[in-house]
């Protein structure tokens, strides 16, 4: 599908990429079950209503950091990096896109003056949270 791509490397998933054009109706999940971080496009008509509800307290166990960038402005160019750092792609956004960072390292150079929004797991771990290479 042109507006979804997932970068792997074997049966790894390192990132989903969401272009702002995609539109399947309905609700549209990309990321398996047990990634700690839900990718998801929402696409409903008018008058659609969501039940009225909460999430349950769910202990959950995360290893691995994911992220999510929203592009809301601009033009960005994300560098992908296996978990031996050995560079397996580079993909451009432009406003509208999003990517999730699944596994691996990434590389972000911004191209055009951009606005994002970037989602992932908490509490931040300070100094021991990210690994330069």
């Amino acid at each position: 599908m042109a507006n979804l791509e997932k970068i792997m490397e074997g049966a790894q998933v390192f990132a989903i990429v969401l272009r702002k054009e995609y539109s399947e109706p309905g609700p549209s999940f990309f990321t398996p079950g047990e990634f700690s971080q839900q990718l998801g496009m929402l696409v409903h008509k008018k008058g659609k209503i969501v039940k009225r509800h909460r999430h349950k307290l769910v202990r959950r166990e995360i290893f691995r950091t994911q992220e999510i960038l929203v592009l809301l402005e601009g033009k960005i160019k994300v560098d992908l990096y296996n978990d031996k750092a050995k560079k397996l792609k580079t993909v451009i956004l432009d406003s509208g896109d999003s990517i999730l960072l699944a596994r691996g390292g990434h590389k972000v150079k911004v191209l055009e003056d951009a606005k994002i929004i970037e989602v992932k797991q908490g509490p931040y771990a300070g100094f021991d949270d990210k690994e330069f290479f």
